[in-house]
């Protein structure tokens, strides 16, 4: 139940706070004066699509924020425990921001969440039903998903779209796997003899830049060994070598650190260069000897890269390459010395899968066909109060090709004369007798939670004594579900709980949006006003007195 609103901001609106109660919630006034923004802040909150055009004239931001009375559902407790959240005093804080530059936040109990988050709140908290809402009902989509939710088929629709699912996934493999057989079996000589060949180079990784290297040097050894040879001959070989003239020099130091103690850096740098400059020596020793002319290994390296050369013009320009189209090569003819297993695997899974879909469809149309029974039954019982007592009002579940939805067509049927045969709904239904099946439906498969119900003008198209029976069902509706009702009929405002009037003013050259709730006298004026219009009569005031003793002791 939605305790409390607070909307700042927000198209004309300033600021607007009310406090509001259980049972049949009522918003009325002129039209044009604001009262589509309690309901489009109220869709802001339940993750609706955020517009900077919804922030009011100068303002940085519109801000909208509600506290609810949350029901004390396990599934509500899951998601907000998984999403870090918690009820405080068993209310939850609902926020929207909607920045002037198109940008919106959301928060819940305070903390920042994704609007997504709360399109998944919005179950458990309430929902909004206005004239496009009504349009939904031409929907065999939208008329499936109520007999589902009347049915309580959340579970049986679950494991009908999971079957449907596996097995057109099955059956896309096998149809896939008969589609490239021939492709496959064409290939497989060539596979064969890629991976043959291949195999017989026994490639390792690297082995081409490795290769590479090693000719370079066995094609360059005598020119390698006669230059190295004359660097370590500078390094460490004759009395002008930088090792002895390095030496001298250390000496020297040494003989001035007895006098200049400061000169310890230098000698520890030099000392450091010495080791450095012998160990450089050594390793370029060890280098020369092993630098000797090998024509045989010249050739077995030139015979081997050619090799590689070979393989590389044909299955990619690296020796990873080539390894990784081997192990393609590989996979591609396991896959068809497996096909015909993997045929007969999926054949077997195809059968299995058709068996379980429509065992789980067909107990899912029975399931559909039983609630339909009693769902149009309900209905029409409802449609009666609403002064459609002629209607006849059938659901159809008949048979259609298998679906993620099960195997059924659901439609909605209505005959509003005597006489005449349903027919589906857009074809028969008025304007105000769609707003009554509207309502009659909405009725009917209204649970006992305590959700907010919003209704925008369901007074659309009807007025007269099917005005008074809906306001009549609306006020039924409300002793389990809070309901907050826009309307423009006196006949439906009188049956309020609660009352609120919604009007413009101005104030230091602006307009902005005022709420107040209104009880007493002030009802009786605006009851009036929704009779009569701005002139208050005598007998507007008169009937209106009489419409709110009748929504009183309804």
């Amino acid at each position: 139940m939605l305790v409390e609103l607070l909307v700042e901001n927000f198209a004309v609106a300033d600021r607007v706070r009310i406090r509001l109660h259980a049972g049949l919630n009522v918003l009325s006034g002129e039209t044009g004066s604001g009262k589509s923004l309690i309901v489009d802040s109220l869709g802001l909150l339940f993750g609706g699509r955020a517009s900077a055009e919804v922030v009011r004239s100068g303002a940085a931001r519109a801000r909208i924020a509600g506290i609810f009375e949350a029901p004390k559902n396990k599934e509500l407790l899951a998601l907000l425990e998984a999403a870090g959240l918690e009820m405080e005093d068993g209310e939850l804080l609902v926020e929207r921001e909607i920045l002037a530059s198109g940008k919106s936040r959301a928060f819940v109990g305070s903390r920042p969440v994704a609007a997504g988050f709360l399109k998944s709140l919005q179950p458990f908290l309430g929902d909004i039903h206005g004239q496009h809402d009504q349009q939904r009902l031409f929907s065999a989509t939208e008329q499936r998903a109520m007999l589902d939710e009347y049915a309580g088929n959340e579970t049986a629709s679950e494991k009908v779209a999971a079957l449907w699912t596996a097995l057109r996934s099955a059956e896309g493999e096998l149809k896939q796997l008969d589609e490239r057989e021939q492709e496959m079996l064409r290939q497989r000589d060539l596979w064969s003899f890629q991976k043959m060949e291949i195999d017989a180079a026994d490639l390792k990784p690297g082995e081409d830049v490795s290769l590479d290297q090693e000719l370079r040097v066995l094609a360059n050894v005598v020119k390698l060994k006669e230059q190295a040879g004359s660097a370590f001959e500078a390094l460490q070989e004759g009395p002008d070598c930088a090792i002895s003239v390095l030496g001298l020099a250390i000496k020297r130091l040494v003989e001035l650190r007895r006098i200049d103690e400061s000169l310890d850096a230098v000698l520890e740098c030099l000392r450091s260069a010495e080791v450095s400059m012998d160990e450089a020596a050594r390793e370029l020793g060890r280098y020369v000897d092993k630098l000797e002319a090998d024509p045989g290994r010249l050739q077995f390296v030139e015979t081997r890269i050619a090799e590689v050369d070979k393989l590389r013009r044909k299955y990619g320009h690296t020796v990873e390459e080539i390894l990784a189209f081997y192990d393609q090569v590989s996979a591609d003819l396991q896959m068809v010395e497996g096909a015909d297993e993997r045929r007969d695997f999926l054949r077997k899974q195809v059968e299995k899968l058709r068996e379980e879909y429509g065992a789980a469809a067909a107990d899912l149309s029975a399931r559909r066909r039983k609630a339909a029974d009693k769902l149009d039954r309900r209905v029409e019982g409802e449609l009666k109060d609403l002064n459609m007592e002629r209607s006849r009002f059938v659901i159809s579940v008949s048979e259609a090709e298998w679906s993620s939805t099960g195997a059924d067509e659901v439609a909605f049927l209505i005959s509003t004369n005597l006489g005449e045969d349903p027919r589906p709904l857009d074809k028969v239904a008025s304007g105000g007798e769609l707003s009554r099946l509207a309502l009659a439906l909405k009725v009917a498969l209204a649970t006992k939670d305590g959700r907010t119900m919003v209704f925008d003008e369901v007074d659309a198209g009807i007025g007269g004594s099917a005005a008074e029976q809906v306001g009549k069902k609306l006020k039924a509706l409300a002793e389990s579900n809070q309901l907050l009702c826009v309307t423009h009929l006196a006949q439906i405002a009188a049956f309020g709980d609660h009352h609120y009037s919604v009007e413009k003013r101005e104030a230091k050259g602006r307009t902005h949006s005022v709420v107040e709730e209104i009880e007493g006298e002030a009802r009786v004026k605006e009851i009036a006003r929704m009779i009569g219009g701005q002139r208050l009569t005598e007998e507007a005031v008169r009937y209106a007195g009489q419409l709110l003793e009748l929504g009183a002791t309804t």
